[in-house]
């Protein structure tokens, strides 16, 4: 199977988008499945979430300029089966930077082009930058995939229809096989009815897309970045890294279904909502 490049993204900040991006890979890694997490966010929280350094000159820009290759980046996190392409602050001059060149919303697809031909990754997992800046649509032009994560409060609710269409956008500016594999609801609190009421909401709206899986408030998942750790390391028992683990099981059994319906992204069940049903939310 050839590499798949998924992308986490949501244009609002604050929805678990970087704590999903760590230990949703770190579960595909456990399941032995061979991921590389990029970070593309400048305030590189997935780079030190995985206990790495923020280093100069260590992060995607220079293969976005053409003066890297992507293979070149790429840095072992400790942890089986899991390597990053890390981030830090000079990312954020890459919004300028490759605005000034020729097709400057591919310059992302360019630079990981031999990775991905290399095809020693199951999985790419691009943690995006929460804004609908140069390279978050840059991820969303080389991704075959896009998790959003949306956190359970009804504000959080408000870019989904945005985030659809752009998406829709995208498939139809040059990437057609791009298509939403599912909308996961994070921070649920199974003690309040706001977020019973939320996920209540999201899947009457969007019924299959939305991943039974659901994340919960977990103290145990706020304190793992500080010591540098996926949540399957720093407590393997607690119930954030059960979510994720079953999150990763479901994930894989959507993309078998995926690969297996012939991965057409306009019949399958992950085909994109239409904008009126967004519009509803």
């Amino acid at each position: 199977m050839k590499t798949t490049v998924v992308a986490l993204a949501n244009q609002k900040g604050g929805v678990g988008k970087t704590t999903t991006a760590i230990n949703f890979s770190a579960c595909l890694a456990e399941k032995r499945k061979k991921v590389l997490l990029v970070d593309l966010d400048p305030q590189a929280n997935a780079t030190s979430g995985l206990g790495l350094e923020k280093g100069f000159a260590s992060s995607v820009f220079p293969a976005l300029l053409g003066e890297a290759d992507g293979l070149s980046l790429v840095r072992e996190t400790g942890i089986k089966n899991l390597d990053i392409i890390p981030s830090e602050l000079d990312l954020a001059g890459a919004e300028v930077a490759i605005a000034r060149m020729d097709d400057y919303l591919h310059r992302l697809r360019e630079a990981m082009a031999p990775v991905i031909e290399s095809n020693t990754y199951d999985f790419i997992i691009l943690d995006c930058p929460p804004s609908l800046g140069i390279l978050f649509m840059n991820a969303l032009n080389i991704a075959d995939e896009v998790i959003i994560p949306i956190q359970c409060e009804y504000l959080a609710l408000e870019g989904l229809g945005v985030m659809i269409d752009i998406v829709n956008q995208i498939r139809d500016a040059g990437n057609p096989n791009l298509h939403i594999s599912g909308i996961l609801m994070t921070m649920y609190n199974m003690t309040t009815n706001l977020s019973q009421q939320v996920v209540q909401e999201v899947n009457k709206h969007f019924a299959d897309r939305v991943f039974d899986t659901l994340i919960p408030r977990n103290v145990r998942l706020s304190e793992a970045p500080s010591y540098g750790q996926p949540i399957t390391q720093y407590d393997s028992d607690c119930m954030g890294a059960a979510a994720y683990r079953t999150l990763a099981k479901e994930f894989l059994k959507r993309r078998k279904a995926y690969v297996e319906e012939g991965g057409d992204a306009e019949s399958s069940l992950y085909n994109l909502v239409p904008s009126d049903l967004a519009e509803e939310l």
